[in-house]
């Protein structure tokens, strides 16, 4: 009996739990049948745009085209040389067809296909293009969230590749090794998150501390303790500092200290409960951003650890959740790339409804985590977006890597908009340099994109 209930266990657990896994897997078999019955669905972008869709070329083979080309290339990925992006998660939904049970029989008498069902994402092919044009010339990735219910409204990463040659294309594709053009940089690409993670030390020292106020600091461009110093960036001396204004100028020195004093587990478990090290399970692969701290940690790498170095490791994705965290009154939501799957007759097949990660911090700590993010923009390090009139809250990182004499990488993470939050944004530009040069006017092309089209 306990063998027999165990069978069943078993078999309901792959055909309910992991359905969907399976079905989408390239190795299974039933979707070559699936393709001689079905024309596979369109994709659609939120804005009703055609992102990939079955054409019939002039021998009258079905063709997959992408009307974009390279925009949207990681994210609605390719077919034929198996299948990559959106068009791998959902395969199977794309390649079933909802439409009347009429039209299917009839279609079955003339030996004709029946239309899959399509698929509408919740990309603006806008914005895409807006951050594709403001990314330009740069490796790196853009990630936009809608605030309020996790909807990825962009995400572009370079260098891309044109899905519509991936055939005649493949071999020169993957006999480059240092292009990464097949990496979602946005999902995938891990980086030194660099002062941006000065948001979760901040959260750290204020959850310890119940408050910011009596935190000062004469800063004098570096911090020794033991046999390593710390320098603020360019070698800058930020002079007496309250919380704030360490935080709005970026001061690497004050945050060293501060990361010193901190309990190390409780610094873990924090960054813990932001899912620094968890994989996060969305409709795309994403890589695991990771933290490394505990109570035998050295002080040199405690400090380096503070400021967004050491051995931390993020993806723009992680860091948009954090700041959509602060921004939604401590509440994280899961990102989502699709609002809804529709029959080729326009009758909803499924719909997706935001989804919550859980509350990360109190309503209190993001609103004074929200208060040092406009600081940043009003003031510090991100002022060249103060004149915007959108009420911008964010943090620029400006991330070491590799050897000495690389060029760091460049990096914003922010909202607008900070009392009743529109967007959530992040950038990076690999070895982009200072925040302020180039990572900050990325983030204002896409930001005034979003609102040029309201």
């Amino acid at each position: 009996m306990a063998m027999f209930l165990g069978l069943i266990a078993y078999l309901v657990y792959f055909n309910v739990v992991r359905k969907e896994e399976f079905l989408n897997s390239s190795y299974n078999t039933r979707q070559n049948n699936y393709a001689e019955r079905v024309i596979r669905g369109t994709i659609y972008s939120a804005d009703g745009q055609e992102l990939a869709k079955t054409t019939t070329d002039e021998n009258g083979d079905e063709v997959r085209t992408y009307p974009f080309g390279s925009l949207f290339a990681q994210v609605v990925g390719y077919t034929g040389k198996g299948n990559s992006g959106l068009e791998s998660s959902y395969n199977y939904m794309l390649m079933e067809s909802h439409t009347s049970k009429l039209k299917q029989v009839k279609n079955e008498f003339s030996d004709a296909k029946n239309p899959g069902d399509s698929l509408y994402t919740t990309l603006n092919t806008t914005l895409q293009q807006a951050a594709a044009d403001a990314l330009d010339g740069y490796r790196g990735a853009v990630v936009v969230l809608e605030a309020k219910t996790g909807r990825v409204l962009a995400n572009v990463s370079n260098p891309v590749f044109n899905p519509n040659t991936i055939d005649e294309d493949w071999e020169a594709l993957n006999a480059d090794d240092e292009s990464g053009v097949f990496l979602n940089r946005g999902l995938q690409g891990r980086y030194p998150p660099g002062s941006t993670f000065k948001i979760v030390t901040s959260l750290a020292y204020l959850r310890q501390n119940g408050t910011l106020d009596g935190f000062s600091f004469d800063c004098d461009g570096e911090l020794t303790a033991g046999n390593y110093t710390i320098h603020c960036s360019g070698g800058e001396v930020h002079g007496p500092e309250d919380f704030a204004g360490a935080f709005a100028h970026s001061c690497n020195s004050a945050f060293a200290q501060i990361g010193l004093g901190l309990d190390k587990d409780a610094f873990r478990s924090l960054a813990d409960s932001l899912y620094l090290n968890s994989r996060l399970d969305l409709e795309l692969p994403t890589s695991k951003s990771s933290f490394d701290l505990d109570s035998t940690t050295a002080d040199a790498l405690v400090m380096q650890t503070s400021i967004g170095q050491g051995d931390t490791l993020v993806t723009p994705m992680e860091m948009a959740l954090i700041a959509s965290a602060v921004a939604n009154d401590g509440e994280m939501i899961k990102p989502r790339y699709v609002d809804n799957i529709v029959s080729a007759d326009g009758q909803a097949v499924k719909t997706f409804y935001k989804e919550s990660l859980g509350t990360v911090m109190s309503e209190s700590e993001a609103n004074t985590l929200t208060e040092l993010m406009k600081g940043v923009v009003q003031s510090g390090t991100a002022v060249s977006l103060s004149d915007l009139p959108y009420n911008i809250a964010g943090k620029t990182g400006t991330a070491e890597h590799g050897s000495d004499g690389e060029t760091p990488h460049s990096w914003f993470v922010g909202f607008s908009n900070a009392d009743d939050p529109d967007i959530v944004i992040a950038v990076v530009a690999e070895n982009g340099g200072y925040s302020s040069e180039v990572a900050v006017p990325i983030a204002r092309q896409v930001i005034e994109a979003y609102y040029a089209q309201q």
